[in-house]
């Protein structure tokens, strides 16, 4: 069966909707939701087609708003995917919506993964050896060469990424709703997500204090060593679990950034003698 076979023209014209508009998806990237409403922007042919009441576009919207990061060539697999899931949600009453985000979070990860280590850590070497080497030897091409080299793989990846994205969904989660597998499903996606997000926490949240306390100009307490013998990294998980408490409760983001720098500055230079 050919890739894609099973979906109508009328699809397949909104997956090359959402190909272009991925196109975009970092471009309003923040801190909070990354490349979120990037994502929103690309599934929002989907949503328009699928759901006529507005209430239920603007609840699909907000769903995709939310956090999302992985590699861009394998970014529209995962719209792809969330669009197939947006369709049976619009045809069964009944649908669990949180499991879209669940697959969406477990998907991201390791996605993220493997792309950087195939486009970012491999190709992008391999074509930008090529290139150096042409540039060497006086070849005024050798940027287009690299562009050209890089680029084709990834658009690709993405178009094609869409399309086997919203096949494999419309084809396998009616049956998985039908088998019953889908609650288990969703549990182990949220599970792999959490996974993720803590794994990510502990690489990318750095917070650490210089704050000890002296007798006679001797250090008799480094609280940074006493913290990392308890749990390693408690202290960044501390202050990523205090931030996300915080986003709940409706704390600006500005005022978030401030108040850690401002306690970052504080930790950093505070010793008690």
């Amino acid at each position: 069966m050919k890739l894609g076979q099973q979906i109508s023209k009328e699809e397949k014209k909104l997956v090359r909707k959402m190909f272009w508009r991925s196109m975009t998806m970092y471009v309003s990237v923040n801190p909070v939701t990354m490349g979120g409403g990037g994502f929103a922007y690309s599934m929002m042919p989907f949503i328009n087609h699928f759901y006529k009441d507005k209430k239920d576009r603007a609840a699909a919207l907000e769903r995709h708003c939310q956090y999302f990061s992985t590699t861009i060539p394998f970014s529209s697999f995962i719209m792809g995917t969330a669009a197939s899931m947006e369709k049976e949600n619009s045809k069964q009453p009944g649908f669990d919506v949180g499991s879209i985000n669940a697959i969406k979070t477990s998907l991201m990860g390791p996605l993220a993964g493997i792309g950087d280590s195939l486009f970012w850590g491999v190709w992008r070497v391999v074509c930008a050896g090529l290139a150096i080497n042409l540039a060497h030897a006086g070849n005024i091409f050798a940027p287009i060469i690299f562009l050209i080299m890089f680029n084709i793989p990834n658009y690709l990846c993405r178009y094609y990424g869409g399309i086997l994205g919203y096949s494999l969904g419309s084809k396998y989660i009616q049956k998985l709703y039908a088998n019953g597998w889908i609650e288990i499903l969703t549990k182990a996606a949220s599970v792999l997500g959490l996974i993720m997000v803590g794994a990510m926490t502990i690489s990318m949240v750095k917070f650490d204090t210089i704050l000890s306390f002296s007798m006679d100009g001797k250090e008799i307490l480094n609280v940074q060593k006493i913290l990392d013998s308890i749990f390693k990294g408690i202290v960044p998980l501390l202050v990523s679990l205090g931030c996300f408490k915080l986003l709940q409760k409706k704390v600006g983001v500005i005022k978030l950034i401030f108040g850690i720098v401002i306690l970052g500055i504080v930790l950093s230079l505070l010793r008690i003698a």
